[in-house]
């Protein structure tokens, strides 16, 4: 078993990367393990394919030093969060038992971004109840809840409950999207053109982590959102 301190839930591939990549570079780079689980292969996108995005997110994963990334081949726009797809989760909370979840945005443009929010805290849940029974390798898994879930930001402006400086991370990140070069703006590109290969769109990612970075006196940031409290014992932890 290989046990995380973050676990990324991604209704696609390159979601993770356009969300909260910066914040995945920053907490590696401090000695957390973190891994993605994407839900889907992307196949309903209107470019590449699933064996072009497979392998954009296996170099994207690299790129960022990831421990794991594993696809649980979920039918792109039609999963559901349903008990099906929660036991799957389930499985994959208890097998990597991540301290914090960070999932899709709570709600946006894409309707699989807030199912697949749904899906992640729904599964999170109820991964720590000991009767829902799940198995790895033909052995029970043990309950096993995150301490926190967060939700990243996406193409909808979401007023975000906390913010995380990127700035010393910004070029990895762009790397990473870069590595999905299937879906972003190319002129030489032969496919038809979608909302996120369109010139502005990398230039929009770009403007919000520095319209967030602004906001905490940074120069790139990104934000999130969060199901309950977050608490502190020192106001100095606070910046």
């Amino acid at each position: 078993m290989t046990k995380l301190d973050v676990l990324v839930f991604a209704a696609h591939p390159d979601d993770a990367e356009l969300g909260c990549s910066g914040t995945i570079a920053a907490q590696i780079a401090q000695g957390n393990k973190v891994g993605i689980v994407d839900f889907t292969q992307g196949e309903m996108g209107t470019r590449g394919t699933p064996e072009i995005r497979l392998q954009e997110a296996e170099n994207a994963a690299k790129i960022l030093g990831l421990t794991i990334r594993e696809n649980l081949g979920f039918q792109d726009v039609f999963f559901r969060d349903d008990e099906e797809h929660q036991l799957k989760l389930i499985q994959a909370i208890r097998k990597y038992q991540p301290e914090i979840v960070l999932a899709n945005a709570i709600n946006d443009r894409h309707p699989d971004h807030g199912k697949g929010s749904s899906l992640a805290s729904n599964a999170c849940f109820m991964s720590g109840l000991a009767k829902i029974e799940t198995f790895q390798d033909g052995i029970v898994q043990s309950p096993w809840r995150p301490k926190f879930v967060y939700h990243y930001i996406q193409n909808n402006y979401i007023e975000p409950d906390f913010i995380v400086d990127i700035s010393d991370f910004w070029e990895l990140k762009i790397k990473s999207i870069a590595a999905f070069g299937s879906q972003f703006y190319n002129p030489s590109s032969q496919e038809p053109a979608s909302f996120i290969s369109s010139p502005e769109f990398l230039p929009f990612i770009e403007a919000r982590a520095r319209e967030l970075g602004h906001r905490i006196n940074v120069k790139y940031a990104e934000g999130f959102t969060v199901e309950r409290y977050i608490g502190v014992s020192n106001l100095f932890d606070l910046k």
